[in-house]
């Protein structure tokens, strides 16, 4: 929240909240016709204000929280879609080499370490290193179902493990 005080933070903070936390909870609400998940994701968008900073005079806040909220919000579905093909995936297996619950949520919560790691990168490179990685497509076999040449994918490819390498090199191969 920059260099003010914390108590006058606290108090733009709460000032913000206060005079817009029930708007954006209905602004959320008739997008999504869920209660519940509006009031998680503008509980997630304050929570977000709170935690990178606030300037002490934001010009449009309502736009400033429907930014912020919108991109939580297509965050959230992003999750869901992938928890919906790792869950289609793993009813495909045969049972015997299904794996066991716990081993089914270690591996659901690493699919969610990716996704957050990848987030921010633009769709159609998370999607050709995502696509290489995870279902063993070629590069070829990439370029057709992207729309684009296979030289593109390479590049994708690349700047999706640079960008990877950079933001949690613990988790890359030495």
């Amino acid at each position: 929240m920059g260099s003010m005080p914390e108590s006058q933070q606290q108090a733009h903070f709460s000032t913000l909240y206060g005079e817009h936390n029930s708007w954006l909870k209905t602004w959320l609400f008739r997008r999504l016709g869920c209660r519940e998940v509006a009031a998680d994701l503008a509980q997630d968008t304050f929570v977000r204000v709170l935690s990178k900073g606030l300037s002490p005079r934001i010009e449009q806040p309502r736009a400033f929280l429907s930014t912020i909220a919108h991109s939580l919000f297509v965050n959230l579905l992003r999750r869901r879609q992938l928890e919906a093909r790792y869950l289609e995936a793993l009813a495909q297996l045969p049972e015997a080499c299904a794996p066991s619950p716990e081993e089914r949520w270690q591996l659901f919560e690493a699919l969610q370490a990716l996704d957050a790691l990848l987030d921010g990168l633009p769709a159609k490179v998370r999607s050709a290193l995502l696509m290489c990685q995870l279902e063993g497509l070629t590069h070829e076999q990439i370029a057709a179902r992207l729309g684009v040449s296979k030289s593109s994918v390479r590049q994708y490819i690349a700047r999706a493990l640079l960008h990877c390498m950079t933001h949690a090199p613990e988790a890359c191969p030495a």
